[in-house]
């Protein structure tokens, strides 16, 4: 099956690498054309991973262009609504029409017990990947709503979304806070035939887990601990024998709630986790 998502447009924030490169050359694959936002430098006080750049972005673009679609980029920080508004705006005049929303982008950061954590760090999550969420659909939804032929929305979240895990507290809180909104706008859209759901991956290959301070997170007993020597922590996470997903997994469920195959599946909460919801 090709075509799945022949000649319609998505708005991805997060899309300079990882998840959000993945689902936009995932998405351009079965025919869309793409706004891809990301911020391309870092916000983050408190983390070790390394921050997106706009050779980033501009990689994304290429490889959306080498799938035979159109690219409209824009470095935006999900955090400013005027600018995400901005981009929105303009990559819809540009490319003609908004069938579907991706509100992806998010930030890593903690190791602190809830108790420790700063009012900073836990603000600066809060802003990031639960308001951050809301502005970026806000922004779009007016393009659906004109539109006039209903469209989907997906939110990440998170297998942090349905249950607690220790030493990341305020990303837990914000991953749980995204299915209220998701839920909220599913409710709220559902009479333009405009769909809300949400994925929920478990760990992902990307840089939000693969780096320095990650790896010691899960291996404090280490002095240079690498991906391998994580690896047997994140199985135990999971029932099939797998430490993490790769970004293609998430990106196939996101294709999935963006294509008509989904068109009457909305407020669905959907994890891609390797059965880590089961233990």
């Amino acid at each position: 099956m090709t075509g799945r998502v022949e000649g319609k447009v998505a708005f991805i924030t997060g899309a300079a690498r990882g998840q959000g490169r993945s689902h936009a050359v995932r998405l351009a694959q079965e025919g869309a054309d793409i706004i891809a936002v990301d911020v391309c430098k870092p916000i983050a006080a408190n983390t070790t991973i390394p921050a997106s750049t706009p050779e980033d972005l501009a990689e994304t673009a290429d490889l959306v262009k080498g799938q035979a679609r159109r690219i409209f980029t824009a470095e935006v920080d999900v955090r400013d609504y005027d600018a995400l508004k901005g981009a929105v705006d303009a990559g819809v005049e540009q490319l003609g029409r908004l069938d579907i929303i991706v509100a992806n982008a998010g930030i890593g950061n903690g190791g602190d017990t809830l108790d420790k954590t700063s009012e900073y760090d836990w603000q600066e999550m809060i802003d990031v990947n639960l308001t951050g969420v809301w502005k970026s659909v806000k922004a779009g939804v007016p393009h659906l709503i004109s539109g006039g032929t209903g469209g989907s929305i997906i939110l990440t979240s998170s297998v942090g979304g349905f249950k607690a895990y220790p030493h990341c507290g305020s990303y837990v809180a914000a991953k749980h806070g995204v299915v209220g909104i998701m839920r909220s706008f599913a409710v709220e859209l559902g009479q333009h035939m405009i769909r809300v759901n949400s994925v929920h991956p478990t760990h992902v290959n990307t840089p939000i887990i693969m780096n320095e301070g990650t790896w010691r997170l899960f291996r404090p007993d280490l002095d240079n601990p690498g991906p391998d020597d994580m690896a047997p922590i994140c199985q135990l996470f999971h029932t099939l024998p797998i430490p993490w997903v790769e970004p293609e997994d998430i990106s196939n469920a996101v294709l999935f709630l963006a294509s008509d195959e989904s068109r009457y599946i909305t407020g669905v909460t959907l994890p891609v986790d390797a059965g880590g919801c089961l233990k």
